[in-house]
């Protein structure tokens, strides 16, 4: 029987200037992929370049986390920009951060889309295509993290029509809807606390391919990779907790780049 094998990703790189932001030395360790801001929503070049040097020395892969040009808003506002310009705005990223990986020995293993340049995605498919093209034209081999549940046939076709390969990401201290979505922040119960309760979640979508919904209701979900959010000391114990939870069940954590075909 396969071993199990699951990523743990996280975005990191989110320090700008003199304002620091994230635990990035204390988490970097604890993943396998990390997602680095590009300048646009949050870090700098100098965060980069440090960032870079974490990752290689806890030989974890690198992924560019690009946003829309909103260091103000965290890059969290929706932008009205045209597909043209966020396939602009993506290629600029991932440029800025190859050259920087590029420097250092190292290469780019994904990319993950920041903030609302995600979760607009999420409502408009029109969005990860334009996406999936800037990736296929400055590499192939790199890897697109998008929701899993969230309409996994258009994202598989989107994926085959651009020539890359496409990892489904799971947010383990997120609640789900019936419907595979995120459950809204705006929403009681949206974002869950109980570090337990999290190690278990992600343990059953691992091994058994379901979720608990916030209604109770049981849904098929399956992921290559899985979100762990450490902007805060509380959160390196909800880290540490899905590491081991994984890892005593016999999970192997591994980056995407290590078994997804």
């Amino acid at each position: 029987m396969a071993v199990k094998q699951i990523d743990l990703n996280s975005d990191v790189g989110e320090s700008f200037g003199n304002y620091k932001l994230g635990l990035d030395e204390e988490l970097i360790p604890l993943i396998s992929s990390a997602n680095i801001a590009c300048g646009f929503h949050a870090g700098d070049p100098t965060v980069m370049r440090r960032t870079i040097a974490i990752a290689k020395d806890h030989g974890v892969a690198l992924g560019a986390h690009p946003g829309y040009p909103d260091l103000m808003g965290f890059g969290r506002r929706a932008m009205d920009a045209s597909l043209e310009e966020i396939k602009d705005y993506v290629t600029y990223q991932i440029g800025a951060l190859q050259g920087f990986a590029a420097a250092q020995g190292m290469k780019l293993q994904h990319v993950k889309p920041h903030g609302a340049l995600y979760n607009m995605a999420v409502q408009n498919s029109e969005i990860w295509d334009a996406v999936a093209e800037a990736i296929a034209a400055i590499d192939p081999g790199l890897i697109l993290f998008v929701l899993a549940g969230a309409d996994r046939e258009n994202l598989e076709r989107i994926g085959a029509k651009n020539g890359i390969r496409i990892a489904y990401e799971f947010f383990g201290d997120r609640a789900y809807n019936p419907d595979g979505s995120l459950v809204s922040r705006r929403q009681a119960g949206a974002v869950i606390h109980d570090h337990q309760f999290v190690a278990e979640k992600v343990l059953k979508m691992v091994t058994e391919g379901t979720v608990v919904c916030i209604d109770d209701s049981e849904i098929e979900m399956a992921a290559d990779t899985v979100c762990v959010h450490g902007d805060n000391p509380a959160a390196l114990e909800l880290i540490k907790n899905i590491r081991d939870t994984l890892l005593n069940a016999g999970v192997e954590i591994a980056a995407p780049q290590t078994f997804l075909r």
